[in-house]
Protein backbone atom coordinates (compact mmCIF):
# COMPACT_ATOMS: atom_id res chain seq x y z
CA UNK A 1 0.00 0.00 0.00
CA UNK A 2 1.51 3.31 -1.11
CA UNK A 3 1.23 6.38 1.10
CA UNK A 4 1.27 9.69 -0.75
CA UNK A 5 0.45 13.10 0.77
CA UNK A 6 -0.64 11.43 4.01
CA UNK A 7 -3.20 9.20 2.27
CA UNK A 8 -3.02 5.42 1.99
CA UNK A 9 -3.86 4.58 -1.60
CA UNK A 10 -6.01 1.45 -2.14
CA UNK A 11 -3.80 -1.43 -3.32
CA UNK A 12 -6.07 -3.06 -5.90
CA UNK A 13 -7.02 0.08 -7.83
CA UNK A 14 -5.33 1.40 -10.95
CA UNK A 15 -2.96 4.24 -10.10
CA UNK A 16 -5.04 6.63 -12.23
CA UNK A 17 -8.05 6.04 -9.97
CA UNK A 18 -6.13 5.63 -6.70
CA UNK A 19 -4.60 9.11 -6.92
CA UNK A 20 -8.10 10.62 -6.85
CA UNK A 21 -8.42 9.47 -3.22
CA UNK A 22 -6.15 12.44 -2.39
CA UNK A 23 -8.18 15.59 -1.67
CA UNK A 24 -7.51 18.08 -4.46
CA UNK A 25 -6.64 15.53 -7.17
CA UNK A 26 -9.29 14.57 -9.69
CA UNK A 27 -9.09 12.48 -12.84
CA UNK A 28 -7.51 15.12 -15.13
CA UNK A 29 -4.81 16.05 -12.62
CA UNK A 30 -4.23 12.37 -11.86
CA UNK A 31 -3.56 11.65 -15.54
CA UNK A 32 -1.24 14.67 -15.72
CA UNK A 33 0.75 13.53 -12.67
CA UNK A 34 1.11 10.00 -14.04
CA UNK A 35 2.34 11.29 -17.41
CA UNK A 36 4.94 13.52 -15.73
CA UNK A 37 6.10 10.63 -13.54
CA UNK A 38 6.37 8.37 -16.59
CA UNK A 39 4.15 5.60 -15.22
CA UNK A 40 1.54 3.58 -17.12
CA UNK A 41 -2.01 4.49 -16.00
CA UNK A 42 -2.99 0.81 -16.10
CA UNK A 43 -0.57 -0.35 -13.40
CA UNK A 44 -2.07 -1.25 -10.01
CA UNK A 45 -0.87 0.45 -6.82
CA UNK A 46 0.38 -2.85 -5.38
CA UNK A 47 2.62 -3.34 -8.46
CA UNK A 48 4.43 0.01 -8.13
CA UNK A 49 8.14 0.02 -7.34
CA UNK A 50 9.67 2.25 -4.68
CA UNK A 51 11.18 4.49 -7.38
CA UNK A 52 7.77 4.96 -9.02
CA UNK A 53 6.14 5.80 -5.68
CA UNK A 54 8.92 8.32 -4.97
CA UNK A 55 8.44 9.98 -8.38
CA UNK A 56 4.67 10.16 -7.76
CA UNK A 57 5.32 11.80 -4.38
CA UNK A 58 7.56 14.40 -6.02
CA UNK A 59 4.90 15.20 -8.62
CA UNK A 60 2.07 15.43 -6.05
CA UNK A 61 4.14 17.80 -3.89
CA UNK A 62 3.97 20.32 -6.76
CA UNK A 63 0.26 20.86 -6.02
CA UNK A 64 -1.68 22.15 -3.03
CA UNK A 65 -3.51 19.08 -1.70
CA UNK A 66 -5.06 17.61 1.47
CA UNK A 67 -4.65 19.72 4.64
CA UNK A 68 -3.19 22.81 2.97
CA UNK A 69 -6.01 22.89 0.42
CA UNK A 70 -8.68 22.34 3.08
CA UNK A 71 -7.22 25.23 5.12
CA UNK A 72 -7.14 27.46 2.04
CA UNK A 73 -10.80 26.72 1.21
CA UNK A 74 -11.84 27.28 4.84
CA UNK A 75 -9.92 30.58 4.95
CA UNK A 76 -11.61 31.77 1.73
CA UNK A 77 -15.06 31.03 3.12
CA UNK A 78 -14.15 32.64 6.44
CA UNK A 79 -12.97 35.79 4.62
CA UNK A 80 -16.33 36.05 2.83
CA UNK A 81 -18.12 35.72 6.19
CA UNK A 82 -15.90 38.33 7.86
CA UNK A 83 -16.45 40.99 5.21
CA UNK A 84 -20.22 40.27 5.20
CA UNK A 85 -20.39 39.79 1.46
CA UNK A 86 -23.57 38.35 -0.01
CA UNK A 87 -21.92 34.96 -0.41
CA UNK A 88 -20.58 35.15 3.15
CA UNK A 89 -24.05 35.84 4.53
CA UNK A 90 -25.41 32.85 2.57
CA UNK A 91 -22.68 30.67 4.10
CA UNK A 92 -23.56 31.94 7.60
CA UNK A 93 -27.26 31.18 7.11
CA UNK A 94 -26.45 27.72 5.68
CA UNK A 95 -28.27 28.49 2.42
CA UNK A 96 -27.17 27.84 -1.18
CA UNK A 97 -24.44 30.27 -2.20
CA UNK A 98 -24.46 30.07 -5.99
CA UNK A 99 -27.90 31.36 -6.92
CA UNK A 100 -29.96 28.18 -6.64
CA UNK A 101 -33.64 28.50 -5.79
CA UNK A 102 -34.70 27.78 -2.20
CA UNK A 103 -38.47 27.78 -2.38
CA UNK A 104 -38.86 24.16 -3.45
CA UNK A 105 -35.37 22.67 -3.20
CA UNK A 106 -32.18 23.20 -1.15
CA UNK A 107 -33.10 20.40 1.27
CA UNK A 108 -29.46 19.44 1.67
CA UNK A 109 -28.65 22.86 3.07
CA UNK A 110 -31.90 23.55 4.90
CA UNK A 111 -32.34 20.09 6.42
CA UNK A 112 -35.54 18.04 6.64
CA UNK A 113 -38.85 19.82 6.30
CA UNK A 114 -40.42 20.90 9.60
CA UNK A 115 -43.46 18.91 10.71
CA UNK A 116 -46.81 20.67 10.37
CA UNK A 117 -49.17 20.22 13.32
CA UNK A 118 -52.53 18.64 12.63
CA UNK A 119 -51.77 17.61 9.09
CA UNK A 120 -52.81 14.04 8.22
CA UNK A 121 -52.21 12.26 4.97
Amino acid sequence: MARIAGVNLPSNKRIEIALTYIYGIGRPRSVEIIEKAGISPDVRVKDLTENEVASLRREVEQYVVEGDLRRRVYASIQRLKDINSYRGIRHKKRLPVRGQRTRANARTWKGPRPAKAGKKR
